[in-house]
């Protein structure tokens, strides 16, 4: 559905040229839930931008739906939808014109884009703001109303660009039940970057982390979690002493990965702290220390850009390359 190799996005700012997005190779099969990950400044934005023809590549090829995104841009749009971070729809329209129209700017005939813009509403739940203005919507109500335009011409592939930024989490759940659903039934390949991270640990099928322009990591939530960051165990004993101690005995412990001890507090990093925290437990009772307390902590895909980076996913850097510079 999505093949790029070589992928590279140059800019000129301030008389520097940098390189937004750096020589990625990416490879999305039809039918894929791919979540996009990085920073600000990361090139997020700018690889969907090209994927999507709104910027061309300064080098690379890439294919989207069939078609090569240079010399076939129409046949690009024509296949996928785009949920830019950006609201699409005029201020002063009724919903169901904005729809009508937009059908209609793909070539169908004024029949059949009033029936596409009424599945459009129903399928989004949106038929009660049908003969309202975009500009008296909650903000969760105008993210549906963009999903709905971009589904008019029946895209196999949807390109969601942070579609939930700034949604209160009920108006969040609501447009990820409908778009989740959509997929379902429609069997819509797609691809989105978000910054809640939550999301994309719970609904992508596959997880792409991109830091200063290249993919750094690509794999399942629960594959990267488990591979790059692990879990973590904290174990709080009685005094520094006996701290040293326990530090002491997970160091010989083959499970584990890293540990850190502060002052009464020992953490362990694990693969799976579900069954590294008993085996501590029974040694450390073995040497002789009761634990005061013990809990254990699932890794993030937070936990997992920092440990491939020593930043947080959270973090904005001014160094970076600002997704929306311009050429």
């Amino acid at each position: 559905m999505i093949h790029a190799e070589g992928l590279t996005r140059r800019f000129r700012v301030r008389k520097r040229t940098i390189e937004a997005v750096q020589g990625i190779d990416l490879h999305v099969e039809a039918g894929e839930l791919v979540a996009l990950l990085g920073p600000n400044g990361a090139g997020k934005s700018t690889l969907l931008r090209m994927l999507t023809t709104l910027l061309p590549p300064t080098s690379g090829r890439v294919t989207v739906a069939g078609h090569d995104v240079l010399t076939d841009p129409t046949g690009v749009r024509s296949a996928i939808g785009y949920v830019g971070q950006k609201s699409s729809t005029g201020e002063n329209f009724l919903v169901r014109d904005e729809l009508i129209t937009q059908a209609r700017s793909y070539g169908l005939s004024r029949a059949h884009a009033r029936q596409r813009a009424d599945e459009a509403l129903r399928l989004l739940d949106l038929q009660p703001l049908a003969a309202r203005k975009p500009a008296t919507l909650s903000g969760g109500q105008r993210r549906r109303v963009d999903v709905a335009m971009c589904l008019l011409h029946r895209p196999r592939l949807l390109f969601l660009d942070e579609p939930s930024t700034g949604l209160d989490p009920q108006s969040r759940a609501n447009l990820w039940e409908h778009v989740l659903r959509l997929r379902e039934q429609h069997g819509m390949t797609l691809f989105l970057t978000t910054h809640y991270l939550d999301e994309a640990d719970r609904m992508a099928e596959r997880v792409l982390i991109i830091d200063r322009g290249r993919i750094i990591a690509d794999g399942t939530a629960q594959g990267l979690k488990r591979e790059l960051a692990g879990d973590q165990v904290v174990v709080t004993v009685v005094d520094p002493t006996e701290a040293a101690t326990a530090t002491a005995v997970a160091e010989r412990m083959p499970a584990v990965t890293a540990v850190e001890t502060d002052a009464t507090t020992v953490r362990l990093r694990v693969p799976r702290a579900e069954t590294a925290l008993p085996e501590y437990l029974r040694t450390l009772d073995a040497a002789g220390i009761t634990a005061v307390t013990a809990e254990t902590r699932r890794s993030t895909l937070d936990d997992v850009f920092l440990s491939l980076t020593g930043r947080s996913l959270r973090e904005g850097d001014a160094t970076d390359q600002d997704d929306g510079a311009h050429s």
